[in-house]
């Protein structure tokens, strides 16, 4: 069964070794530096260079787009699903459950918003998914207001220090087994 593997960018070694994952994503601010785990290939490696803020106009600082959002669904579309996908950021609690959430989507378009939000919630008690990827996605997926809605329903996450990795299932359980 495919699976995402979201993480902080303190463990991303770990995680990537642990779950014999061969694909990652990164959603770092442009001037973060970090070494790329050796087991992933640099092209099956996408870093998106954005900080995590809901609005633009923050001088210095990048926030989310379309061109990040798109470049996560394609990115999603092409994972082969034999090994899970390793998604991360600074802390694994905003950008990269986002960005999970919207791999999912990309991957298995045909699943309730809701069920995502709520699959997303039991894997990890702290995610709070960015919102401006998240509504971006909502519009690029052809959501129509769902995921956003899902996504708000969940509300925000418990305090994190940034060191909780999860394992989020793609699609929902009795679609695997449908399959």
């Amino acid at each position: 069964m495919p699976v995402i593997v979201v993480s902080p960018l303190s463990r991303i070694a770990e995680m990537a070794v642990r779950h014999r994952a061969r694909e990652m994503i990164s959603l770092m601010a442009k001037e973060q530096a970090f070494h790329r785990p050796a087991v992933i290939t640099a092209g099956r490696h996408l870093l998106l260079g954005m900080n995590d803020i809901t609005f633009a106009g923050n001088a210095g600082l990048v926030a989310p787009g379309e061109e990040h959002v798109l470049q996560i669904i394609e990115f999603s579309r092409q994972w082969d699903r034999s090994s899970p996908l390793l998604i991360h950021c600074w802390m694994g609690v905003s950008r990269s459950p986002a960005a999970a959430a919207i791999a999912a989507l990309a991957v298995e378009p045909d699943q309730d918003d809701m069920d995502l939000a709520l699959r997303l919630r039991t894997a990890s008690a702290y995610v709070t998914p960015n919102s401006r990827l998240i509504e971006i996605a909502d519009r690029l997926l052809s959501r129509n207001g769902r995921l956003v809605a899902a996504i708000k329903a969940i509300g925000r996450g418990a305090d994190a220090d940034g060191n909780v990795p999860f394992v989020f299932l793609p699609m929902p359980e009795s679609a695997v087994h449908a399959g």
